[in-house]
């Protein structure tokens, strides 16, 4: 009984303040469009910024990778961003689900594939010797796709660049109507994110960030929030749909609940990284994702002077699963509670 109250509990905790105009769409028969919406009125150029927050990483590979480099590699991943999110909008509402992945709750429609085949093509268009991992080419499950990072990682015959790419991250969301999904889209040289890219159409918001270039929002410098203290922050999280990964979200959530302000669920980690980028939220932590959810994110949270690391405090890598990200100055506190309450 116990358990049951406590559940209730966390869902009402984690709904979406109704202040955000979210409209829920009844999902009609799947008519699937590729239109550019009227949304798009204006035209935000990729921008690089001098970021303090460059790694010594990214420093030794300024030979290789030149402002120019970095800006062309972000130029067509800004586009193909912005090509997905057409579809994406264009198809808001009516898009019914084709197949259950591995979980029941793991959807998938016609538009996902869509959506990342648009991508791909853009992307190999531009550069046809860069490798591609994109989530819908990876079968169901937390295993495949952790082997398949390490396949693109290891290879023998492996481009230094490698784009990872989820092309609607917040499925069921997309499938329910709710405006909180969008594409996720980075590009690695060497194993390390040096570019990412989230585009959330429904708002026509796009966060940007190169390695050692600061982040934007819509062309603009961000910066992640100040928040010093964890009773101040906004924590968000996910919902991982494994029975192990679920019991530690549940533990997370029932830990955090009394040391926050508030937790959020919003259902698509792309956007809940980009918004700590940009100070909406504090904090964000989730049990067992895969590297395409959190790649772009990632380093537009680092690039906005944020932190990424695994649970056990060790710094992101595409390999990464158990994610904690937060603007930084809560950073260790929000990992001690989540260590001592036995998520790991």
């Amino acid at each position: 009984m116990m358990t049951s109250l406590f559940t209730v509990v966390v869902l009402f905790a984690l709904l979406l303040p109704a202040s955000n105009g979210f409209v829920v769409l009844k999902p009609s028969r799947l008519s699937v469009s590729t239109r550019t919406s009227s949304i798009h009125q204006k035209a935000y150029a990729p921008a690089i910024f001098l970021s303090a927050s460059a790694s010594s990483a990214a420093e030794t590979q300024e030979t290789d990778l030149s402002p120019e480099v970095l800006a062309e590699v972000l130029e067509v991943a800004t586009r193909a961003a912005k090509e997905a999110g057409d579809i994406i909008l264009g198809n808001a509402g009516g898009a019914e689900v084709t197949e259950r992945k591995a979980n029941s709750r793991d959807l998938l429609t016609l538009i996902d594939p869509l959506c990342e085949s648009t991508i791909r093509a853009t992307v190999l268009e531009q550069f046809p010797d860069h490798d591609f991992l994109g989530e819908e080419d990876v079968d169901p499950g937390a295993e495949a796709s952790a082997a398949a990072i390490d396949n693109k990682l290891s290879g023998d015959d492996k481009s230094d660049w490698l784009w990872i790419v989820d092309p609607i991250d917040g499925t069921t969301n997309f499938v329910h109507g709710m405006p909180l999904n969008m594409p996720s889209i980075a590009a690695a040289y060497k194993g390390e994110v040096v570019v990412g890219v989230i585009y959330d159409p429904h708002r026509d918001e796009i966060f940007c960030a190169t390695r050692g270039g600061g982040s934007t929002l819509n062309g603009e410098p961000i910066k992640v929030g100040e928040q010093n203290e964890l009773g101040d922050a906004v924590v968000a999280m996910g919902s991982p749909p494994g029975e192990e990964s679920m019991k530690m979200s549940l533990l997370g959530a029932q830990t955090l609940m009394p040391k926050v302000r508030t937790i959020r669920m919003l259902g698509s980690a792309a956007i809940m990284l980009a918004w700590i980028a940009n100070g909406r939220l504090t904090a964000y932590w989730e049990y067992d994702l895969s590297s395409w959810d959190v790649a772009a994110g990632a380093l537009i949270i680092q690039e906005a002077g944020g932190n990424f690391t695994d649970l056990a405090g060790d710094p992101f890598s595409l390999r990464t699963r158990k994610t904690v990200a937060s603007n930084g100055k809560i950073h260790e506190e929000l990992l001690a509670a989540l260590n001592e309450a036995g998520v790991v």
